[in-house]
């Protein structure tokens, strides 16, 4: 696949979202923190962390708790290197079996790479029934 770099267009901008939902689908951490920079600076709702190694062990932990995860992203808007994202969620809390489903919205920051230096991510949970699922 071709390398999608900055500065994006609406077709670029669009493919760098399905290709980061692709990766986020596999639930793979170390194949999700590829798209990163060694020194990616995150905001995942109150977690602030830096590195693709953070990114791994972030998304490990995530992973082992949120099972059936299944998401999907949507482009909101772009510009040169910069992307945003509405997302939904919809996963099974590992503990209590409770399904959720998670709402949010993503900023993203690329290098000349392509790969993403800065992610901004802010979400909230909301309590679903099976019967509810999209995803």
């Amino acid at each position: 696949m071709k390398k999608i770099i900055p500065p994006f267009s609406k077709e670029t901008a669009e493919a760098k979202v399905q290709a980061a939902e692709n990766a986020w689908n596999s639930t793979n951490p170390e194949k999700v923190s590829l798209a990163y920079t060694i020194d990616s600076e995150w905001r995942n709702r109150d977690n602030f962390f830096k590195g693709r190694e953070a990114i791994v062990e972030f998304l490990t932990n995530k992973w082992s708790k949120e099972l059936h995860y299944k998401l999907k992203k949507e482009l909101w808007s772009y510009t040169d290197n910069k992307i945003s994202v509405r997302f939904e969620y919809e996963w099974q809390d590992a503990t209590t079996k409770q399904w959720f489903r998670t709402h949010g919205n993503e900023h993203w920051e690329f290098n000349s790479e392509g790969l993403m230096q800065k992610r901004d991510m802010s979400a909230n949970d909301i309590k679903i029934k099976v019967s509810e699922r999209k995803f």
